[in-house]
């Protein structure tokens, strides 16, 4: 009878030790209930409850990487465009992420989603396409903000896609396309400005020493000498047929 006892107490002695012993790690945190009122947030290592007096709730502390899934959104310039984005956060306060919301993650999750919406709704398309980095700002302070009396911290929030219609990336493209071609022909003209400046500061300097042209001429016949062709030019002097032109002024 007395092993019997022995035993039985063995047994609850293994009971209790297992159902009041909790080993927590290094990335976690036990907020405590006792009788339904909370004692505090204890962790890491090795923590011992009283059974069926003491309730434990896990709270991770590592840094949550949340995937914003696509919003329909409508820009102030009436353009209906998909946006995704991925935030990243992290609990600071175990104690009120448990006691001040119900479900901390659902709960930011939500509050992402439509901030999202409302900050990408009040820009313009050419804004969210260029001025991201202000986007993501403005959506990590709000989100920041209203998540603080839950003892989260939002670190960062990045626009991670932006879906626009077929019929705007056409636009888009044909606008892209002009705008390059308006830049070549912009190019050439200025081109031509500078080579026909250029032309007529040769000229005026020719006009000035007629005989730069001739020294012209035979240059351009030594070019055409090292080409090894058969061709043969006899440059035949201007200043012969002036008399001419002046008779027939």
């Amino acid at each position: 009878m007395l092993s019997v006892n022995f035993l039985l107490i063995v047994v609850l002695a293994v009971a209790f030790f297992v159902s009041a012993v909790k080993i927590l790690s290094e990335y976690e945190r036990g907020v405590i209930f006792r009788l339904g009122r909370i004692i505090g947030a204890k962790g890491p290592g090795l923590i011992i409850l009283i059974p069926y007096i003491d309730r434990m709730v896990r709270v991770d502390l590592r840094t949550v990487t949340l995937d914003v899934p696509s919003q329909d959104i409508i820009t102030r310039d009436n353009v209906s465009v998909k946006v995704s984005a991925v935030v990243y956060f992290r609990v600071l306060d175990p104690i009120k992420a448990i006691i001040d919301v119900a479900d901390f993650h659902f709960a930011t999750s939500q509050l992402a989603q439509t901030t999202l919406r409302s900050v990408c709704g009040q820009g313009e398309m050419d804004s969210l396409l260029s001025e991201r980095d202000e986007i993501n700002a403005r959506i990590q302070t709000i989100l920041d903000k209203d998540t603080e009396p839950w003892g989260v911290k939002v670190s960062k929030v990045e626009v991670k896609d932006i879906d626009l219609p077929e019929e705007m990336r056409r636009a888009m493209a044909k606008q892209a396309e002009a705008e390059r071609e308006r830049r070549s022909k912009i190019i050439n003209a200025e081109g031509e400005f500078q080579a026909a400046q250029r032309l007529s500061e040769a000229a005026a300097i020719i006009a000035q020493n007629p005989i730069a042209l001739q020294l012209r001429y035979l240059q351009t016949l030594q070019d055409i000498a090292t080409e090894n062709n058969s061709t043969t030019i006899f440059p035949v002097p201007i200043d012969l047929f002036k008399s001419f032109f002046d008779k027939k002024a």
